[in-house]
């Protein structure tokens, strides 16, 4: 009798393959970033500047924005005894936008209240653009950002469909695979945009808040300076 001898399958080799084949491939963040092609570039340059405005825009606003909550009751008092130099220097020594703005003031009383009024109006304004100094390369890089992401999208498909043209094979993973890739560059310049956008308005909520602050503290400086009882105090 003849025994047909069968090969032997190596069932764990198969199955080995059928387990690495079934495995979905994980996108690693730099090569995904890499597909995206030469826009990210400048992309990636505009979210460096965006992060380097904001963080740096923040920490001068809060610092120069920053004054005491005595602080005009101080200078009230020092005004109403007749402490001109003194309210001045303690207005100077206060290093921030709002010791600057009265120290200007106070360097005019004596003088009409209009002009003191038109000193801490042009002093603030000063003070003011100091604080939002480069915040208006936040605004368009908010703009331009999501802009250079569609354009590379855009080229991106263009460059798949010149490709399907001149092999004449239209095939679903060949557009997917090229078309995934050139949407990073969409995703990530609204990403930047949307950073951006973001530092913009929150940086400009912290300048509104100290406005409307130098506003209060200069309502009641001024009407110190009105009462009839502190008529002295505006004599040097």
């Amino acid at each position: 009798m003849l025994l047909l001898q069968v090969p032997a399958i190596d069932t764990t080799a198969t199955s080995l393959s059928a387990t690495t084949a079934a495995q979905p491939q994980t996108l690693q963040l730099f090569d995904l970033v890499a597909k995206g092609g030469w826009v990210m570039i400048p992309i990636a340059f505009l979210l460096f500047s965006a992060l380097y405005l904001i963080f740096e825009r923040f920490f001068v606003i809060r610092s120069q924005s920053r004054y005491d909550a005595n602080f005009i009751d101080n200078i009230r008092d020092m005004v109403a005894q007749g402490n001109i130099k003194s309210a001045e220097s303690f207005a100077k020594n206060q290093r921030t936008a709002m010791g600057r703005v009265f120290e200007k003031a106070i360097g005019r009383i004596g003088s009409p209240i209009r002009e003191i009024e038109s000193t801490i109006e042009t002093v603030g304004q000063i003070e003011l653009s100091r604080l939002e100094r480069n915040m208006g390369y936040l605004g368009v890089i908010a703009g331009i950002a999501p802009m250079l992401g569609f354009i590379g999208t855009i080229s991106g498909i263009i460059r798949i469909f010149y490709d399907i043209s001149l092999s004449d094979n239209i095939s679903v993973g060949i557009i997917a695979g090229g078309l995934y890739e050139k949407m990073i560059t969409s995703g990530s310049g609204l990403i930047v945009g949307v950073i951006a956008y973001t530092g913009y308005h929150l940086l400009n909520m912290m300048i509104e808040r100290f406005t409307l602050a130098l506003e209060v503290n200069a309502f009641e400086f001024i009407e110190v300076l009105q009462k009839p009882t502190n008529e002295p105090a505006r004599m040097r």
